[in-house]
Order: structure tokens, then sequence, then C-alpha cells
């Protein structure tokens, strides 16, 4: 069995890294009973697939089910579709209604848990973008998804960000597509360290602001909203936004920084959890989950933040790469056979960021066989030079 790697620095001398010994965690004891945690799951591409890989990167469905599946197994829902998903930055709208089909089905023949994004990436950013448009697209890819008996994830539009030219022109048109849903859906205020494109949503670049904007669409239609998820990184402005929400709308942290605090929460309410992290540090956050639902502070605690540093690692600056590392992770747990990714996004990330994840994930407890990670992390190296 592995006990040692030799890893590279950054200034291109290397050392060697000896694993830790971790405590087995107990087996997965199901859905969680305190909180609602959804993960937000990446996609496998398909190796085999004789495509342009910027263009035309095929999804291995059957290995893409599959980690839903163990998602799943360890209490998890699954925010399907999402930009962990790489939607809109290889995930295209076509492959994204088959992954919302596939992840329905596979959810309902096992009594799992599943919320999809319902966006307008069919519709470009351009010159002349009508809110007419904008209205048609998130109506077309909403009605989708309650065709399926799906719930929504209302996600971020760039087109909207694109041709908004005030608040009122987002009130418009969340308004319109609220008044028209079947069901309460989640809403995803997603930041600009995630995606550029959405610099200024809600018609304001000022945080509190643009708050203002978001409350009042909820409150003007709290009866279709489930909750809100925002991705903001910013604990404070998570919380103060929490304790506004009307009665009944939940808060769905999406602060891979800060989320231990959050999901405990404090003497005026909590956070319940949508994250991106959950798809690399499930085994762990499972636990930790389970023992705040059996009052356990302290263990939940000791959990949950020595995955910390993984993931303020893993969504590091640039922000949007992060999906770079929840796929690594997949690989070196042996969840997938390869580490390609749509668009070729396994290059967004370096060597030694790589390395450095490596190490962080055997510290909290996440190389489930430090042996095949080793060995995986090895070929890795070998590919870039660091041999």
């Amino acid at each position: 069995m592995a006990s040692t790697i030799k890893l590279p620095r950054s200034d291109g001398s290397s050392y060697m890294y000896e694993f830790l010994q971790s405590e087995p965690l107990p087996p997965a004891k199901g859905k969680f009973q305190s909180r609602t945690a959804f993960s937000a799951a990446h996609v496998v591409c398909n190796p085999w697939a004789d495509k342009d890989p910027l263009t035309h990167a095929q999804i291995d469905f059957q290995a893409t089910m599959a980690y839903r599946h163990h998602l799943w197994s360890l209490g998890f829902a699954v925010a399907e579709a999402m930009d962990t998903a790489q939607r809109g930055m290889g995930l295209d709208y076509l492959r994204a209604k088959e992954l919302i089909r596939h992840s329905i089905t596979e959810a309902k023949s096992v009594g799992g848990q599943v919320a999809s994004g319902a966006g307008t990436d069919h519709l470009l950013p351009r010159p002349g973008l009508t809110l007419e448009e904008v209205e048609a697209a998130y109506e077309e890819q909403c009605a989708y998804i309650e065709g399926l008996g799906g719930q929504i994830i209302l996600m971020a539009s760039r087109a909207l960000a694109a041709c908004a030219k005030g608040p009122e022109d987002y009130e418009r048109v969340y308004g319109k597509i609220l008044r028209q849903v079947s069901q309460p859906v989640i809403l995803h205020w997603l930041g600009d360290m995630f995606d550029p494109q959405l610099a200024g949503y809600w018609g304001h670049k000022d945080i509190d602001a643009a708050m203002e904007v978001c409350l009042r669409i909820i409150r003007d239609n709290a009866d279709k909203i489930d909750g809100i998820k925002i991705s903001l990184l910013d604990a404070s402005k998570e919380i103060e936004m929490r304790r506004r929400l009307p009665e009944g709308v939940r808060m769905y942290t999406g602060d891979d920084f800060n989320y231990p605090e959050l999901i405990r929460g404090d003497e005026q309410g909590f956070s319940h959890a949508l994250l991106g992290i959950f798809s690399a540090i499930g085994p762990v956050a499972s636990e930790a989950l389970h023992q705040l639902d059996a009052g356990n502070i302290s263990r939940y605690h000791e959990l949950m933040d020595k995955t910390l540093p993984l993931s303020r690692h893993i969504f590091q600056t640039p922000t949007f790469a992060y999906k770079t590392g929840i796929v690594f992770m997949a690989y070196l747990n042996g969840h997938q056979s390869h580490f390609r990714m749509l668009g070729g996004a396994e290059g967004a990330r370096s060597a030694i960021h790589l390395s450095d994840l490596f190490v962080l994930a055997d510290q909290a407890g996440l190389l489930v066989d430090p042996e095949l990670a080793a060995k995986r992390m090895n070929l890795i190296l070998s590919l870039s030079g660091m041999e």
C-alpha cells in the first residue's frame, strides 16, 4: 500500500509526501433530517468520442449517472446541469436537456431528489436582443423540466444581463416566469467571480443594491420560490439576506469558502446548501451533516472544517476553473477512468495546483484508496513532464 509519493513544488524542487492514516468513515446513513443539501454534480466526458473536445465533447452517461447514484447514496440531493456540470462552459443546452432527462429518470428509480437548471443558454447574447426573447427562452427550458416532472433551479441569464437596462427589467422577466411555473423553484444568484458575464446582475454592480432588487422579486413571488442559492463567497452578505427572506423561503448556501459555519447557522437561523464542493467532499460532508442532525456540533465541525482548505484551494482565483479540481477528485477516487473534461477544461489548472490539491484531499480524509490515487497522481505528473 502506498505510504509516500514524490510531489513537485513551484520552485522546481520536489519532496516526499507521507500519507496520513485517516480514520475510516462509517457507512452512509441516507438522507439528512435537519438540512437539505444539494450537490451540484459534474459530468464525465466520454474519452472514446472522436469529436472536437472544444465544441462537441460527448458525455459518458453511464459514468455520469453512476456518480449521481453515489451522491444519492450519501444522502445528497443532486443539482443537475448547473455550472459544476460546465453548463455554458462546455455543456450546451442540447446536451443539458439529455443530461436532465437521464437524471430525473435515475432519481425516480432510487427515490433520489434532483433539481435541474433552467436558463437561457440556447439564446446567445447579441446586439438587439429583447426581453421578450429572454422570457421565451426561460419559458422553453422551464417547460421542459416541468414536463419531465422535475424541480427547477432558475439560473442566472447571460442574455438578460446583456440586454437588461435596469432593475425593472429583471423584475419584469423574473415576475413573468415565476407566475407561470407550477411548483416552487430555487433561484440562483451567481456572482461574477464564477461567471464574469453576469457582472451587474439584478441591475446593480453594488451588492447591497442588487440584493434589494432580488429580495423585492422574492417577496412579490414568495409562493413560487422554494429558496435562493447565492454564490457570492461573502458569508456576511449571505447571512444578511438569509435574515431578510420571507417566511418559508430557504437560503441555500453557495459559499464554497465558508459553508461549515453557514450550514451550522446561528441563533437567528441557518442555511441549507447547494454546493459544487459537495461533489468532491461527499463522504466526509455526509457524515458531518449526519452529526449535525444528531446535535453533535463539535464532531460536525471536526469533519467539515478539515475540508475547508481543500475547498478554498479548488475555488481559488480564477474561481470559474474550480470544475477542474472537482473532476480531478473524482478521477483520483476511481469514479471515472480518466482525467478528461468537456472543452478540454482539464488544462485549466497547473500540475502544481493539482499536486497541492492531492495533499489537501488526503489531509481531509478524502482519498478513498491512497494507492490508486498515488498511481493516478503520478500519471498526471508524468504527462506534465514532472517524472
